[in-house]
């Protein structure tokens, strides 16, 4: 990858990671700011987001990067335009889009989301001050002509008007997916906190959010909610708050069953995702039964969450409590970003 560049990342890490006495994840000033532009984005949820991808410039990690992007960085005079069209669901979640533009030897132009244009352009203020190009990444208010690429990050209704906009061009479009956790009945109560961390973690808002949890038929239920009590404050965010009460009193008023603890709602369906402040649940008759409901909902699922994190075919697997601290090869919708860029002078060539 582009080894000026690459360098400037990894002197960002330490900005990103708050170990720069009032700078990035330490600058109150920054956070309060981030806050005041999206109630969803806490002191707390930035400085992690922040945290996780300062370890994504550590040296060795951009090696081993490097390693699994062959044909990369491009030669000067094969550079790219590339649009990203960024999501704001949570602190930063276009950053790594915007890394991977930019260490792949390509000009990245941004349009970040509403909720999301103060942290982004910090980061990218401080990665220009560790000696990123100037013209490595420019912003835009609006969808712009002239683009030789796009990567779009959206919903299944927005995802129609990239393809209206962008179609004829190479282009990533990603929709809406979540993350499902799949219980053997032998979690600790360790593992249990990590899977805590990965529903409640973000407000559960993430791609990489686990919204669904499968469990073995006899589990108690008690012990999720034993795990999960350390989140109990999230009842305090206003916003949290009013959609738990919400859908508290829309599903009891249709009959429902629920399980609570005053700060999420569980219930049983067949279904994938469940909204900000619930957690939907199933029955499994084995591990692999439950894998194989997951491979038939693959496009729907980011990740899955297991005990031991062991890889199973076709399933992007991941252990419990690591959902949501991605690495750079772990990509969105399992599309190789990375490749998409080294290959974009092939004219075939979509995602």
């Amino acid at each position: 990858m582009h080894d000026t560049r690459t360098a400037a990342w990894v002197h960002l890490g330490p900005w990103l990671r708050g170990e720069r006495s009032g700078q990035g994840a330490d600058d109150a000033a920054l956070l309060g700011a981030a806050h005041a532009a999206n109630g969803w984005f806490t002191a707390d949820e930035v400085r992690h987001a922040m945290h996780a991808l300062g370890e994504w410039c550590r040296p060795e990690v951009m090696e081993e990067w490097k390693r699994r992007s062959p044909g990369l960085p491009v030669a000067p005079d094969r550079a790219k335009t590339v649009g990203l069209i960024l999501p704001g669901n949570l602190p930063l979640v276009g950053l790594a889009d915007v890394c991977a533009v930019v260490c792949s030897g390509h000009r990245a132009v941004v349009k970040c989301a509403s909720g999301d244009t103060v942290l982004m352009r910090a980061a990218v203020e401080a990665w220009k001050a560790c000696g990123l190009d100037e013209e490595a990444v420019v912003f835009v208010d609006g969808l712009a002509s002239g683009w030789d690429a796009v990567i779009a990050t959206g919903s299944t209704n927005t995802n129609r008007y990239f393809a209206h906009y962008f179609g004829r061009i190479p282009h990533v479009f990603r929709g809406t997916r979540t993350a499902v956790a799949v219980l053997d009945g032998d979690e600790s109560e360790a593992d249990l906190a990590g899977l805590a961390d990965d529903v409640f973690r973000y407000f559960g808002m993430g791609c990489r959010s686990v919204t669904k949890v499968m469990v073995p038929r006899g589990f108690d239920l008690d012990r999720l909610f034993a795990a999960f009590l350390p989140w109990a404050h999230r009842a305090d965010h206003n916003k949290y708050a009013n959609n738990y009460t919400y859908h508290k009193a829309v599903w009891l008023l249709n009959g429902e069953k629920l399980l609570e603890n005053g700060f999420v709602l569980l219930r049983e369906g067949d279904g994938w995702g469940s909204p900000v402040g619930a957690l939907t649940y199933s029955y499994h008759d084995g591990v692999e039964d439950a894998l194989r409901a997951c491979r038939e909902f693959r496009e729907g699922i980011q990740c899955v969450v297991t005990r031991t994190g062991v890889p199973a075919e076709d399933l992007p697997v991941v252990r419990m409590g690591a959902a949501q601290t991605p690495r750079p090869w772990d990509y969105a919708d399992g599309v190789d970003v990375m490749q998409f860029l080294a290959e974009l002078d092939v004219p075939s060539h979509h995602a």
